[in-house]
């Protein structure tokens, strides 16, 4: 059977829940085709805040690798901009940031468009600094401000203002939260709980301004936003504004394409839009029986009803959601559900503690002729979904009113009293309500998969995978179903879901000789050797696996450059726009008039839109197109910079005593000694070194994978250093006298780190596993270890190629470099 075209315009959570679900039940029944504006694979939007505040990073909150589109023969077109839809033809047309065009043909289109931040039209709105906060853009530009400015005003007091307030304060920015109505989250508190909310975040340093309305954004003579203007005419000092006074439904495309909209795009109950039966929507576009959801939860609903029509099924339907929201707000959790207000014809129930450890503890039950029909809580939300089990069910509730503001403990039989929370929970109870995961499917999957970990179970279930308010209780349920104390989880977690075994065993295995006296050499050796549970493994275990197989065995190995991250493989950077960065190598941060010519002119001749000089004192080179690339680098005729790799970086330097007046030793010249001794090498991750002349320390060798510094009688060492948002200084390991013994003791130790950390593991991690005792042992005391250690690590370097300048012994996929020609289809 011939299948049918099915394309999505959109890639976020509610879109692609809903081709997970369609691939479960009908995997062959379409070609699926999704373009997404951003450049990124699916990822949870709901875990930009963390990204912000800098406890998680962007890698951690995808939920759909690249390698999972190709996985499921789904066509990715990432940073394309739908443009057009062509009811007639039945074509869908999109443009990228370079202007480039392309369609696809579709039998059935979804939107899943999502929604826009809406912006207050104020004067000013469109000077520089001033954001929304809706997706990973707009996080990295707030966490660029972050680092070069003091004063953030954030509009609104909802749970995504507060979040960002909170991220930027993380960030050390003074921030001021700006909010019209009379409290905090008026939308999710009564005005009890909103107060209790505003005391306990000004006690972390949080600033208020409630009622007061935004006029006018005032800039400085650069266009950037200065000051923030109050109708009653106060002003308060602004280097960054960000907006978050809520989201309006995305229907710009439906209404150009003459769907019906109406607060959303309007569908009926299989998610079909009323105006084409060939055409639906899901998500926060979508408006069905005159509601447009924003919660993860209903979003999930209509995903599974969407899955089921295209499917072919034709028997599920969407009646709509009843909601509640569970949140953390900052550390705080809030629950509410239904009328939590109340109003003429209710009573209330109410349990107020201030001053109760951790802010505060407030609940809120609101009744009906016997009926709960609405909660608040604040502070211990730990019963919210019994709560809402209650108020879904319409029970009535006069026999439990005396017990009934004390939780479900405290119904029923005195057994359950002091049993833990997940205990007490029947199987049929809902756990995650995002993604309406119940205990005993929990139970389930922990039992039958032998899961162990909280990740383990995130993967398998997805309960606590969106918005994270129920992860303690899921840790709970895993601790009392796979037994012991899961706070003792062993520290050996598995590769990846292909495996049990981790990073460790997976080295030693390809260490160990095979019984014959053979070596595994490639990763299907590997894989079948360790029985690994998917045959081809995934974009988690390749690379690392790849990456074990080279450092083991140089020269043996068989490399796999189609199990390398699109970085590598491209050896260019990828960025958010779809473009790449050109990142050429100068030895130490040193160039020549030359060099710099030959990059101006290839700058002018690809009409690259931006030159910047990085960190590590080299020139980026950002906006290449990828079919650019190689006349790029051939061109500009400089070794390639790796600034796209797990390799060494850069090698940052001071000027020292060639110059300098304070300088004791010639720093620039031992840091071009050692970039050009080690500048081909692969690691578990990116290594950044640098050399400072004396300690004043100009090049930062306090905070690198190996930091040299110059002293009267020769060089200090220091290793396991590390920048960014949590910096960890080095660590001292020796004193050497001459450059040739820098050499050799850096060498080494980069050397161990390569052939016994773990992928993706930084120097600093690695050191802090083996302990620095142990790396003294091995660099320091053994000094036969030492010299084999450097001399393995010249023998791997020893003819690695250049990818830029030696592709095809680099095993350079030269394929990816040829631009797609898109026939252009009329009407």
């Amino acid at each position: 059977m011939k299948k049918m075209n099915l394309v999505m315009i959109g890639n976020g959570m509610a879109g692609v829940r809903s081709l997970e679900e369609l691939i479960k039940l009908a995997p062959e029944l379409y070609n699926i085709t999704v373009f997404g504006a951003e450049p990124h694979p699916n990822y949870n939007r709901i875990l930009l805040s963390p990204v912000l505040a800098g406890e998680q990073q962007l890698e951690d909150i995808v939920l759909n690798d690249w390698a999972w589109y190709e996985t499921n023969g789904i066509t990715l077109h990432a940073g394309w901009t739908v443009t057009e839809i062509d009811r007639q033809q039945r074509l869908v047309h999109a443009r990228n940031a370079q202007g480039e065009t392309r369609s696809a043909p579709y039998d059935r289109l979804i939107l899943a468009t999502g929604s826009k931040p809406f912006i207050l039209p104020v004067p000013g709105k469109d000077l520089q600094g001033v954001l929304a906060y809706r997706d990973i853009a707009d996080t990295e530009a707030m966490i660029a401000a972050a680092a070069q400015y003091k004063n953030a005003v954030v509009i609104g007091g909802g749970l995504l203002g507060l979040e960002a307030a909170n991220g930027l304060m993380k960030r050390g920015m003074d921030v001021t939260v700006v909010h019209v109505a009379p409290w905090l989250m008026e939308r999710q508190l009564d005005e009890v709980a909103g107060r209790m909310l505003q005391k306990s975040l000004e006690d972390r340093g949080m600033t208020f301004r409630i009622g007061a309305q935004t006029q006018e954004l005032l800039g400085d003579a650069n266009g950037r936003v200065a000051h923030v203007r109050f109708q009653n005419g106060e002003e308060l000092p602004a280097d960054l504004v960000v907006m978050a006074v809520g989201i309006r439904p995305n229907t710009t495309l439906a209404e150009q394409t003459g769907l019906h909209v109406n607060r959303g795009i309007v569908v009926n109950d299989t998610l079909q839009t009323t105006t084409d039966p060939r055409i639906y929507a899901v998500g926060e576009c979508a408006a069905h029986r005159g509601i447009a959801y924003g919660l993860v939860a209903p979003l999930f609903e209509q995903g599974k009803v969407l899955a089921n029509h295209l499917a072919q099924f034709g028997i599920g339907r969407y009646t709509g959601s009843l909601t509640s929201t569970k949140l953390k707000v900052t550390g705080i959790d809030l629950f509410s559900a239904g009328d939590f207000l109340g109003g003429p014809g209710t009573e209330e129930i109410v349990l107020s503690d201030p001053h109760a450890e951790g802010g505060g503890v407030y609940k809120k039950l609101v009744l009906k002729d016997d009926k709960l029909v609405g909660a608040c809580l604040y502070g211990d939300t730990v019963d919210g979904s019994w709560y809402f089990k209650l108020l879904r069910d319409g029970r009535n509730v006069s026999d439990l009113r005396d017990k009934l503001m004390f939780g479900e403990s405290n119904i029923g039989d005195a057994g359950h009293q002091g049993q833990s929370r997940a205990m007490a929970m029947a199987d049929s109870d809902e756990v995650c309500g995002c993604n309406g995961v119940t205990k005993g499917t929990i139970c389930k999957a922990i039992k039958e998969k032998g899961l162990f970990t909280l990740d383990d179970v995130r993967k398998h279930t997805k309960a606590s995978a969106s918005c994270g308010s129920c992860t303690g209780l899921v840790e709970q349920i895993l601790m009392f179903t796979a037994g012991g104390d899961y706070s003792a989880t062993p520290k050996t977690k598995a590769l990846c879901a292909c495996t049990e075994h981790g990073h460790q065993a997976v080295r030693d295995a390809i260490r160990t000789p095979l019984p014959d006296g053979g070596k595994l050499l490639t990763i299907p050796d590997v894989y079948r050797h360790l029985n690994w549970k998917t045959p081809n493994g995934c974009a988690t275990c390749r690379p690392a696996v790849n990456y074990y197989l080279l450092s083991t065995w140089p020269k043996e190995a068989q490399d796999d450059p189609q199990s390398r991250y699109i970085n590598e493989r491209s050896h260019a950077n990828i960025q958010k726009d779809g473009t790449y960065s050109v990142v050429p190598r100068m030895w130490g941060g040193e160039t020549t008039a030359d060099e710099l010519r030959r990059i101006a002119n290839a700058v002018d001749k690809y009409k690259i839109p931006t030159v910047k000089v990085t960190g590590g004192q080299r020139i980026d080179l950002l906006g290449v197109k990828k079919e650019d690339l190689q006349a790029v680098w051939r061109d500009i005729g400089m070794p390639s910079g790796h600034a796209y790799a797990k390799a060494l970086r850069t090698v940052k330097t001071c000027v020292g005593s060639e110059w300098c007046r304070m300088g004791t030793q010639d720093s620039t010249q031992m840091g071009k000694d050692l970039e050009r001794a080690l500048w081909r090498m692969q690691a578990p991750h990116k290594v950044k070194l640098a050399v400072s002349g004396c300690p004043r320390n100009c090049a930062e060798s306090g905070i690198k994978d190996v930091g040299v510094i110059g002293v009267d009688s020769g060089w200090e060492l220091h290793i396991a250093g590390n920048g960014g948002i949590k910096t960890e200084v080095a660590q001292f390991l020796c004193k050497v006298k001459t450059a040739a013994e820098v050499l050799e003791y850096s060498g080494a130790f980069l050397q161990l780190y390569r052939e016994e950390g773990w992928y993706l593991e930084r120097t600093v991690h690695y050191v802090g596993r083996v302990g620095l005792d142990y790396v003294k042992k091995k660099i320091l005391d053994d000094h036969e270890g030492r010299r084999a250690l450097w001399e393995r690590l010249q023998y791997t370097l020893d003819g690695e190629p250049d990818p830029w300048f030696e592709a095809d012994k680099a095993r350079v996929d030269q394929r990816q470099f040829i631009p797609i020609k898109v026939e252009k289809t009329t009407a």
